[in-house]
C-alpha cells in the first residue's frame, strides 16, 4: 500500500492556513494510507536565529495542534524529526548527488536568498533534506499545496539519479508523487499574502472566540465595498474563502446572496462565519486542553512514533550503506 509522508515546521499553534491548507486533508487520508507526519525541526532552525527552549516548547505545541485537530496515532504516526537521526545522515548522501544548479533555481532559495544579507548553506540545501525527509521511509505520496510542487520535483530528480547510481537495476527509492490539497491557497487576514505567522497575518487554531473576532472583525474584505450599500463580490473576497471551508453549504449561499445584494454588511458576514468556525474549533480547543494537562501521554504519542520512524529510517540506510559501499 503507498505510503504517506508530509511534515510541518514547529512554529507553535497550528494556524487556520496550515489547518484548511494541509492539516485537515491529512486527518482525510490517515486513514486510507500508511501515513508519517513529521515535525520538521531541523527545517527550523535554518533561516533565523532561535531560543533552544522556544524550539522546544513550539514542538511540544505544535504535537497538542495536530493531535487535538485530529491525528490519529492509532492510524497515522506522528513524531519530531531530530529523534531520528538518519534523516541527517541520508542528506549528505543525497548533498553529493545533487546538481547545484537545481538548488539554485529553486524559487523558494531565491526568493529568501534575495531578502537576506547573509545566506547559509543550510538554505541552499535544504530541499535537498526535504528530499532525504520522504525518500527516508520511501514514501510514495506526498500532500503539498501547489507552491511545493517544485521542491518534490526535486526529491524526484534526486530519487531518479540515486537510483541510476545505486539502485542495481530497480528503483529502490520511489518517485514520490504529489497529493494536491484541495483547499485553494489561504490568504492572510491582510488579503496581501499567504497566511502566515511570519507576517503576522494569522489566526491561530487555539484562541478563543474573542481573540478570534478581535482579528476577524477588521480583516480585509472585498476592496470594491466601499460604503455598507454597495454590493459585494465574494469571489474577490478572503472572508468568503473561509466562509466556503467553514461554513454548510446552504449557510455559504446565503452568504454569497446578501454579500452580492448588499442585504448584509462585512461586519455581518464576519459574525456568521465567526459562528461557524466556533462550531469546528470549540472541539478542537477543548482536546487541546486536555492533551495540555496529560503532558506523559503527548511524550509517549511522540516517542512510539519517533521509534516506527527509527526502524523504517535504520533499514532504510543499512540498504543505502550497503549499496554505496558504505558498510
Amino acid at each position: 500500500m503507498s505510503r504517506i509522508f508530509s511534515g510541518i515546521q514547529p512554529s507553535g499553534e497550528l494556524h487556520l492556513g496550515n489547518y484548511l491548507g494541509a492539516v485537515k486533508n491529512w486527518i482525510q487520508l490517515q486513514g486510507q494510507h500508511p501515513t508519517i507526519i513529521c515535525i520538521v525541526d531541523y527545517h527550523a532552525i535554518i533561516t533565523v536565529p532561535y531560543d533552544p527552549d522556544v524550539l522546544r516548547a513550539r514542538r511540544r505545541e505544535m504535537a497538542v495542534s495536530l493531535l487535538a485537530a485530529g491525528i490519529d496515532p492509532e492510524v497515522a504516526t506522528l513524531y519530531v524529526q531530530s529523534a531520528v537521526r538518519e534523516h541527517t545522515e541520508l542528506q549528505w548522501i543525497l548533498n553529493t548527488i545533487t546538481p547545484l544548479g537545481e538548488l539554485e533555481r529553486q524559487t523558494q532559495f531565491k526568493d529568501k536568498a534575495s531578502r537576506q544579507e547573509s545566506v547559509n548553506a543550510g538554505l541552499l540545501n535544504y530541499p535537498v533534506l526535504q528530499a532525504a525527509d520522504i525518500l527516508l521511509y520511501r514514501a510514495d505520496l506526498v500532500p503539498v499545496g501547489e507552491d511545493q510542487l517544485q521542491h518534490l520535483e526535486l526529491s524526484r530528480v534526486v530519487a531518479r539519479r540515486w537510483n541510476a547510481m545505486y539502485g542495481r537495476g530497480e528503483d529502490y527509492f520511489p518517485e514520490p508523487q504529489p497529493l494536491l490539497t484541495p483547499t485553494r491557497r489561504i490568504m492572510g487576514l491582510d488579503g496581501q499574502a499567504k497566511m502566515s505567522k511570519s507576517l503576522g497575518n494569522t489566526i491561530a487554531l487555539l484562541e478563543s472566540r474573542d481573540e478570534i473576532w478581535a482579528k476577524l472583525r477588521p480583516a480585509v474584505t472585498d476592496p470594491a465595498r466601499v460604503r455598507r450599500t454597495d454590493p459585494g463580490h465574494p469571489e474577490v473576497c478572503n472572508i468568503y474563502t473561509l466562509h466556503k471551508a467553514f461554513s454548510a453549504p446552504d449557510a455559504v449561499k446565503q452568504v454569497y446572496e446578501q454579500c452580492t445584494s448588499a442585504g448584509w454588511g462585512c461586519v455581518d458576514c464576519k459574525k456568521v462565519l465567526l459562528d461557524a468556525m466556533d462550531g469546528e474549533l470549540v472541539p478542537i480547543r477543548r482536546r487541546a486542553e486536555e492533551l495540555r494537562a496529560q503532558p506523559a501521554r503527548v511524550d509517549e504519542v511522540l516517542a512510539a512514533g519517533a521509534s516506527a520512524c527509527r526502524a523504517i529510517a535504520q533499514q532504510t540506510m543499512a540498504d543505502v550503506r550497503e549499496r554505496m559501499g558504505l558498510d
